[in-house]
This record gives C-alpha cells, sequence and structure tokens, in this order.
C-alpha cells in the first residue's frame, strides 16, 4: 500500500509537522486574561458559551485575540468559536482593526405588541437623545409585552418606556436589572393575577417561606418510598397536562417513555420563551420560583433522571440571578437528595426555543434544530434520553399530584379540560399572564379576564399562540382556545400568546411585523424559511410602498412614475450574516 497524504505529495513519514498550531497566533497578554477569568472552571466544550459570556461581561464585547486565546485554552480550532459566537444576538465579536461598541447598549424590543404601542418611534428618537456614547438596537421580543413599549438598558428593563425614563437610567448608569425582594408570606404573591404587570422586580416567594408552606414535601414523599412512580406518573396522564411550551405533548407520557429507556438520563427544562407575545414563565419564575424547582424534581424523579440542565433566555437577567440565589439555597440545606442542578444561560436566539436546538446550545454549540429521529427522549442531551420540558409544564406539577387529576380537568369550557395561562397584550385594558380554563374563546377571555377593550377600541382580529400561531379575524372569536382546535383554521395555540388588534390596527402590518422577525431569527436550515421570509417581506414592503406611491398620486402631491416605485430587493437575513461571519486565517 502506498503510504502517502491523500491526493499525492510526500510520505506520512516526511511530513513536515507546523511548529504552531495553523491559524491567529495566540497573544500571551489575551491568553492570561482568559485564564484569569475562567479561573478553575472546566474547559468542557459544552462550556463555551457560558466562558464567552465571562468574556463579553468583563469587556462589553469580544476581542478577536481573546477569541484565539479561548480556543487554545478550551483547545478547540478557531473556526468553532467564532461559529458560535457570532451566531448568537448578544455577543458583539469584534475584529482587530475594529472600534469596540459604546460601553451602554440600549435594545428596543420591536415585536408585534411593542410596535402597537410606538416602539418605532421610541427608536427613532432613542439615539439623538442619547448620543453617540450609546447604542441603541432593534430587538426581537424581550418578554415584555404586557408593558408596551418595552426596552432595555444594559440588563435593566425599561417597562412602558420612554424617551425620558431610557435617558434617566443611561444618566445614573443603572444597567443592571433591580434584585429582587422575597416576601415573608406565600400568600403575599399572588401568582394567579398579573396586577403588578409593570413591576421589574416583583415580589417572591423565597426558599424559607417555600418550606414554611408545605414545599418540598412532595419530592421527599416520593424520594421516601410514600409514592411510587407509575402513580405519580398515572396522575399526570388522567390529568392530561400536555406540554405548555407550544408543542403539546403529554407530560405524564414523556415521563414513561423516557423511563423506559437506558440510563443514564438527563432532564432538560426550557425557559427560553423568545415567542413574542410570550412572558408566562418569567411571570411565575419571578414569583414563585420554588414551585418550579419542585415540579421539576418531581418529573426527573418519575422519569428517572440523574441530572438536570436548565437553560434560562440571556433577557431575563433577574430571572437568573433569582434562580442562581434560590438554587444555592436549596443545595445549602436541601429538603432530600437532590440531583446535580445546572443553569445554563442562553445568549439570544429564538430558535433555541426549540428543544433540539436548545440541547445543541446547552452543548455549547449553535443553536441549530436536530433531524429526527432519533428523538430527544432517545437520544437528547449529550447523547443521553431526554425528557425535555417547558418551565410552566413543571411549574403545575405539584398542584396536579397533591390535589389530584380530577382538580385539574375539573375546569374547562366548550369540551376542553383544564387550565391554562395566557400571556395577553396589546389592545386590552388589562394585559398579562390569566390564568383561564382550557377552551375559553378570546371574546370571554378579553371580557372577563382582561377588563374588555380600550375605551374606543374594538375587536378586529387576534393571535392566538403568538407570532408562528396565525391572525385570525373578529369573526372567529368564539373559537375555543386550546390544543387542536385552530388547527382547521391553519392556526395553533403553541404557548397562548394572545395579542388582542383593534380597528386601529391592520392585519398586513402585523403580517409584515411577523415576517421581519422569522426573517431574522430563521436558523437557515430550511430553505422555505430562510428565503421564503425574506422574499414574502419583500413583496409586502414593495406593496406597501406601492400604496403609499399611489396614495400621493391620488391626492396630487406627487408626480407618479414607473420610477418611483420601490424596486424589488430580497434583505439579507440578519441571522445569516451572522452564520457566514468566518475570520480570516481561522482554517
Amino acid at each position: 500500500m502506498n503510504d502517502r497524504v491523500a491526493g499525492g505529495g510526500a510520505p506520512l513519514e516526511q511530513a513536515k509537522v507546523r511548529a504552531t498550531p495553523k491559524g491567529r497566533t495566540v497573544d500571551p497578554g489575551a491568553l492570561a486574561e482568559v485564564q484569569a477569568l475562567l479561573g478553575a472552571a472546566p474547559r468542557r466544550r459544552d462550556l463555551l458559551i457560558e466562558h464567552l459570556h465571562r468574556i463579553q461581561d468583563c469587556y462589553g464585547c469580544l476581542p478577536d485575540r481573546h477569541l484565539a486565546a479561548l480556543a487554545q485554552e478550551m483547545r478547540l480550532a478557531l473556526a468553532e468559536v467564532y461559529e458560535v459566537a457570532t451566531f448568537y444576538h448578544h455577543f458583539d465579536v469584534v475584529e482587530g482593526g475594529e472600534p469596540a461598541p459604546p460601553a451602554i447598549t440600549v435594545r428596543v424590543c420591536d415585536s408585534i405588541a411593542c410596535e402597537l404601542a410606538g416602539a418605532r418611534t421610541l427608536a427613532e428618537k432613542l439615539p439623538a437623545i442619547l448620543g453617540k456614547d450609546v447604542r441603541v438596537l432593534h430587538a426581537p421580543c424581550i418578554g415584555r409585552c404586557a408593558s408596551a413599549p418595552a426596552a432595555v438598558v444594559g440588563r435593566h428593563p425599561v417597562p412602558n418606556a420612554t424617551p425620558e425614563a431610557v435617558r434617566a437610567l443611561v444618566a445614573r448608569r443603572a444597567l443592571e436589572h433591580p434584585e429582587a425582594r422575597p416576601v415573608k408570606r406565600a400568600a403575599d404573591v399572588d401568582v394567579l393575577a398579573y396586577h403588578a404587570a409593570r413591576a421589574v422586580s416583583p415580589g417572591y416567594v423565597d426558599y424559607a417561606a417555600y418550606r414554611a408552606a408545605g414545599g418540598y414535601r412532595l419530592i421527599a414523599d416520593c424520594l421516601a418510598g410514600k409514592r411510587t412512580r407509575d402513580e405519580v406518573t398515572k396522575t399526570m396522564e388522567d390529568a392530561g397536562l400536555r406540554g405548555l411550551g407550544g408543542a403539546g405533548f403529554p407530560a405524564g407520557r414523556k415521563w414513561r417513555i423516557v423511563a423506559a429507556e437506558p440510563a443514564p438520563r438527563v432532564m432538560a427544562v426550557n425557559i427560553d420563551e423568545g415567542e413574542p407575545g410570550t412572558f408566562k414563565d418569567r411571570y411565575f419564575l419571578e414569583r414563585d420560583p420554588h414551585r418550579f424547582l419542585e415540579g421539576m424534581l418531581v418529573a426527573a424523579w418519575a422519569a428517572g433522571v440523574g441530572e438536570i440542565y436548565v437553560y434560562l433566555r440571556d433577557e431575563y437577567a433577574g430571572c437568573r440571578q433569582l434562580l442562581g440565589h434560590e438554587l444555592a439555597r436549596l443545595a445549602a440545606a436541601p429538603p432530600c437528595a437532590l440531583p446535580p442542578i445546572h443553569l445554563r444561560r442562553g445568549a439570544g436566539a429564538y430558535v433555541c426555543g426549540e428543544e433540539s436546538a436548545m440541547i445543541e446550545s446547552i452543548e455549547g454549540k449553535r443553536g441549530m434544530p436536530r433531524l429526527r429521529p432519533p428523538y430527544v427522549a432517545q437520544a437528547g442531551l449529550f447523547g443521553y434520553p431526554t425528557p425535555e420540558h417547558n418551565m410552566e409544564t413543571v411549574f403545575w406539577v405539584r398542584d396536579i399530584i397533591e390535589r389530584g387529576a380530577a382538580w385539574f380537568t375539573g375546569h374547562g369550557r366548550n369540551g376542553r379540560k383544564g387550565l391554562r395561562s395566557f400571556s395577553v397584550s396589546g389592545r386590552v385594558k388589562k394585559p398579562g399572564v390569566h390564568v383561564a380554563p382550557a377552551g375559553i374563546t378570546v371574546r370571554e377571555l378579553i371580557d372577563e379576564h382582561c377588563g374588555g377593550m380600550p375605551d374606543g377600541h374594538e375587536l378586529y382580529a387576534y393571535l392566538p399562540g403568538g407570532a408562528s400561531g396565525g391572525i385570525l379575524p373578529a369573526s372567529m372569536a368564539d373559537i375555543p382556545l386550546d390544543f387542536d382546535t385552530l388547527n382547521k383554521y391553519g392556526c395553533f395555540i403553541g404557548s397562548a400568546a394572545v395579542v388582542i388588534l383593534s380597528q386601529n390596527d391592520r392585519a398586513v402590518d402585523a403580517a409584515r411585523n411577523l415576517l421581519r422577525f422569522f426573517r431574522d431569527e430563521s436558523c437557515g436550515q430550511c430553505t422555505p424559511c430562510r428565503v421564503g421570509t425574506a422574499k414574502a417581506l419583500a413583496l409586502m414592503e414593495q406593496a406597501a410602498a406601492r400604496e403609499a406611491t399611489e396614495s400621493l398620486c391620488r391626492s396630487g402631491t406627487r408626480r407618479c412614475s414607473r420610477s418611483s416605485a420601490r424596486r424589488w430587493r430580497t434583505p439579507r437575513s440578519a441571522a445569516s450574516a451572522r452564520r457566514r461571519r468566518i475570520p480570516s486565517g481561522a482554517w
């Protein structure tokens, strides 16, 4: 056999070996800085995004010299580090000759509820008010639709944002999320209403208050043998609780499927609710975090899981602070044996709300959805059988197990069973999270839970399931809102993000907003989404420009000509641009 390099060349034993790795030379100073930032933290591949956050938080960007140092420290190819760093919105990669971004970044949400409330005007005014030392960016949904328009100064949310409120925070350099304060009694927090929609950091039930109210007794009983796995799983199956992240897969059945797979098994909890109009997970987590944690532990026990990963979107800085603090208290005085629980931080990518894309991100990669089969229940996180749950799904577990399946199924309307948490925004008097019977209609939801339409507004249309759930007219406002009830109309309830439009709004404007979102947030794997959303949006914008031109012609204020029409052009997806960015010398 000819022992030569493929394609010809010198024999392998005579091939030259590089004295240094191919790619960029690592700056010793940058390497020392990266090593100091990482400290004793492991250099595992799955921690790449966590380590990128450390650099971004420290320097306000990701200088290329630090990326090269990080690649060497983690023994990764520089191209691997770059493809991850340039995939996510919240990482700012800075090449050698480029200036670093300003020290303060203001993000203005431009998703549908915020656009209805005037976010576009806000974003246009802010650069002149804040000056060149502050960067103003348009941002996808930040999960504060009930207090639109919303903005974020650094990591400090600004509900019902005005230029004056944003300028005041910038002047004070108030860039961090205000610390949440615990309440003395669980009864002091009403988790079934949203009266504090405008509160940045509402009071929450801490570990002591939760334990005093009987918290963690359920998981302790499970581990003590007072309840069996089959008994608990059967109760969940009888309750019919389905995944509340949008997919709607029955929770109890998922536990049984995963438990039948060979060990070891790991669990992934998704709190990356990036669907425009959705904010229910943040609402519950900010107020009663341990109810979620106990439900998560029960689900993990029932499915035979030995390790848990919680993936939290980066926009929820206050939740990350609160959850980290409470997890530490839980570990310091555990009510029973606990599995390892890891809190992982997203970096701004809507697609990571999809279960397999989230798993890729937890593993330190780009959030690209996996092909199926195998399903994540068979081969998920790190290749192990993985029950993946939305945060709200496990939030209901304690109530259902303690009160029984009949309690949960006793709620419902129009032939549906159970309870749903609706994130309601747009043209209603009381936007917010409203817990209502499954099967309620949007007309009933507005009248009974949202205080009705604002004065002078009438129901014109609504989104029953966020940006991807479709748009329905007011004439279809009496359809039960639940899984499977909307499918025949080409819509679905998804995460139950309901956005209300009035006669002052136009469905075509809403559709343009949603298409703009999906154009920029497409993962890019499928041509119909990657190319189709961009072209559809371009066609709609071309039609809007033509309509505006014709209107001016009719009014006689502008002379109509073929050259005045806007030329069609396919805009380039921002997400695609991030994915294609490869540094010189990385290969």
